[in-house]
């Protein structure tokens, strides 16, 4: 038989009731029954009918919308009070900022919005901003979504449009005029669905494993790109823990090493909290692969500081732990608090399912974990998660070689590249775990859902504009504190 089913190129097989062949074994729970049920082209064009490509078009403000304010506020809940300013300032530096901190907010909208109901692993967060380049276990440079603290399954439109909006935003801050802007987002949604059409027609495995990084420019004719990520892969190189090490750390009286304070963005934390989030490794080490734990014995733990990051994760908690090897070489962890994510009460609101969103455990660090290896073609081999004190936090390599373009930086010429680009990024991504086919099926060949997409990004980031001014108001008000510059 061809495909070499077996020995000699056949496959066992037994006879049906009725006579006729039948495969030798049943349907095993955890794969996938035989034969197919129907296709997945045809699955994903009957889709059209209940929800049109046109439709995605439709943007309007969703009923029972939260005031900016009250958005922020909010997200603002748990948070550390005393870095709320921080927080919000960096919100109010631009539309596109405010974007990257709102991802609740934009969740509140979408939920309205028509959708196939196809399910993804989501990024949850799938800004512009947030893809890049970061190491692999060789030290090699991979490129891919890199933030996954919202990441839930739910569906694939929400990503997309996100990055859609965000590339609007995004040149409208670097001064593109509004048809580059829009050919941004128009051109992200036809790599996207061009992308899902490429993995439809190979094998499961070779879907998986598809696209390789060094062929991306070329297969999104991304080129105008070639110099931007030549100089952003270099930068990333020099993004290790050992130089930030060098810069953040100093000898003690002992010989061990300690963190060296640079408020507001690196500080110390109290002897008790050091020695907490330093005891929590000892349960993240279970998390991380059997084989890679040895690995992990021989470094020495020496310091815990408290680190800033982001935008939308200002004010929750973030450390820094520093380990050295024999050799007194430096490997840095990051311990960050992982919080709910923003999406679930959208997506109960928009009929999807969430029980099972943070894993049987209930752990947010397991969630973002795992929605992040769902995703990516290769991730960091250390990551892991831990409780510090009741709280969930996810672990992974601090400056692991990561790097990333600013799109808010990027020539007009360059932006819609950087959109072919970021769009392929996040079929590949979705592809995991919807089935390509039917996300193919129902995109088509035909540029309608290019159209419809790029038309609801326009009005979303006017939509985004109107809330940063919002924003402005409240800080100008005096009802939200915001510290600029930080």
């Amino acid at each position: 038989m061809a495909g070499g089913l077996g020995e000699g190129g056949a496959a066992r097989l037994r006879s049906g009731r009725d006579g006729a062949p039948g495969p030798r074994v049943g349907a095993v729970a955890g794969f996938a029954p035989w034969p197919p049920e129907g296709s997945g082209k045809a699955r994903g064009k009957a889709l059209r009918e209940r929800t049109p490509r046109e439709a995605h078009a439709l943007h309007a403000p969703a009923a029972g919308r939260p005031s900016v304010a009250t958005a922020v506020e909010e997200a603002n809940a748990g948070r550390l009070p005393h870095l709320v300013p921080i927080r919000i300032g960096r919100m109010a530096a631009s539309p596109f900022a405010f974007l990257r901190g709102s991802a609740g907010l934009m969740a509140h909208d979408l939920a309205t919005t028509p959708t196939t109901g196809v399910v993804a692993q989501l990024c949850g967060d799938a800004h512009a901003a947030n893809f890049g380049l970061y190491g692999d276990a060789r030290g090699r440079l991979a490129v891919d979504i890199n933030d996954f603290d919202e990441t839930v399954p739910g569906p694939w439109e929400w990503d997309l449009k996100r990055l859609a909006a965000s590339l609007v935003l995004a040149g409208r801050q670097a001064g593109a005029d509004e048809d580059t802007c829009r050919r941004a987002a128009f051109d992200s949604v036809g790599s996207y669905r061009r992308t899902m059409r490429r993995l439809a027609k190979l094998s499961a495995l070779d879907a998986w494993n598809a696209i390789p990084d060094d062929q991306l420019v070329t297969l999104t004719e991304a080129h105008e790109l070639n110099e931007v990520l030549a100089a952003v892969s270099a930068k990333a190189l020099r993004n290790t823990s050992a130089k930030f090490a060098a810069k953040s750390t100093d000898r003690t009286e002992d010989g061990g090493w300690r963190f060296v304070a640079a408020p507001p963005v690196l500080s110390e934390v109290s002897d008790t909290r050091a020695a907490r989030v330093a005891e929590s490794l000892a349960a993240y080490r279970e998390t991380v692969p059997a084989e890679l734990q040895p690995l992990l014995a021989r470094y020495s733990v020496q310091d815990v500081a408290f680190r800033i990051v982001g935008t939308g994760s200002v004010g929750t908690r973030s450390y820094v732990v520093l380990l050295v090897d024999q050799r007194e070489q430096p490997l840095v962890l990051q311990v960050k608090e992982a919080r709910a994510s923003v999406l679930l009460p959208h997506l109960r609101r928009a009929g999807f399912p969430v029980a099972a969103a943070a894993g049987a455990d209930g752990h947010e660090g397991r969630r973002v974990v795992l929605g992040q290896k769902r995703m990516q073609v290769v991730s960091d081999v250390l990551m892991g998660w831990t409780t510090v004190d009741g709280l969930p936090y996810q672990v992974r390599q601090f400056r692991n070689r990561k790097g990333s373009v600013d799109p808010a930086a990027l020539l007009p010429a360059q932006l819609d590249d950087y959109g072919r680009l970021t769009g392929a990024l996040l079929a590949r991504a979705h592809a995991h775990t919807a089935d390509a086919a039917t996300v193919a099926g129902y995109c088509g060949k035909d540029e309608r859902l290019d159209e419809a997409v790029a038309a609801f990004a326009v009005a979303y980031a006017d939509q985004s504009e109107a809330d940063h001014a919002a924003l402005l108001a409240a800080v100008r008000a005096g009802r939200l504190p915001a510290e600029t510059g930080v």
